[in-house]
Parts: C-alpha cells; structure tokens; sequence
C-alpha cells in the first residue's frame, strides 16, 4: 500500500536527513513496487542524484527525473521488467516462451528473472505463466504501447 509506503519513506528520510517533500515521497512510493526495502533504494538513489544535480533537498521534479534516470517507470517497473516484457512481445509474439529461453533472450540467470522480475509483472497484470510458458497479457502490451492482438493473453483462473 502506497500510503504505508509513504510512511516508511518518511521516516528513511528524516534518519537520513534528506529534505523531501510530500508529493515526492508519495511518488517514490508509488513506484516502489509496494516494497519496503525498494522504496528505501529509490529513496537514496532519489537523494543521490539531487545532491549531484540541484542543492539536495528533493522535489517532485527532481524525484522524477532520477527515477527517470534510472529507468523505474511510473509503474515500477525497472530495465529487466521492461526488457523481460519486450522480449517476451518482440521476439516470441507475446508467448508462450519456457523461462529458461526468456532468461537466456535477457541476459539474465533464471533464476533471477522468476525471483526478482516475475513476480511483480505477474501482480501487475503484464504477464502470465501458463502450463506452457510465460506469456504477455494485453496489459502487457498496451505498457510499452502496442496494441495487443486479438490472441493476447487474458489470464484466468485455470492459468495459474
């Protein structure tokens, strides 16, 4: 939840002394993929970059452009979500494709893409796993802005 979120960020904030305003913890909250400990990274990283670029006190605007720079989307989603789910539409049609091909067709072990990325773009509606693979759903593909053909995957209930 967004708002427990805001709260932890809060209190990272203040034991960091960052200066922070209300609408940019909310914003790094809400892209913190409801994880504690992610919201606390965005929150440093957040810090990092307005200490580099502006005075150190932390703006919406400067909130902003540092989860821009590091590719966390308004979703919250980062580079491997993005690239797991392009690749998924771009190479495979959308799927279905084994995990390990995906994982290869990443760069990335396995395992890190079915702990780490999987999860979170299954909750997020972007994919699903099916008996015969991971495939993306037409949420999937309206994210990176194409439009889902008529055969995109709409999970139920039985494709889990």
């Amino acid at each position: 939840d967004d708002e427990f979120l805001a709260r932890i960020i809060k209190r990272s904030a203040a034991l960091l002394e960052i200066s922070i305003d209300d609408d940019s913890i909310n914003e790094v909250a809400s892209r913190s993929r409801g994880t504690p400990r992610i919201a606390n990274r965005l929150l440093r990283r957040v810090r990092d970059y307005s200490q580099v670029h502006h005075d150190g006190s932390v703006s919406l605007q400067e909130a902003n452009s540092a989860l821009t720079m590091y590719e966390v989307d308004e979703s919250g989603l980062d580079r491997l979500d993005r690239a797991i789910l392009q690749t998924l539409i771009d190479n495979f049609g959308g799927g279905p494709v084994g995990l390990s091909t995906l994982a290869l067709s990443v760069g990335e072990e396995s395992e890190t893409v079915e702990i780490v990325s999987e999860p979170f773009l299954i909750r997020q509606g972007l994919i699903a796993r099916t008996p015969r693979g991971r495939v993306a759903t037409a949420s999937g593909w309206r994210h990176l802005g194409k439009t889902p053909p008529a055969t995109a995957a709409t999970p139920t209930l039985f494709d889990q």
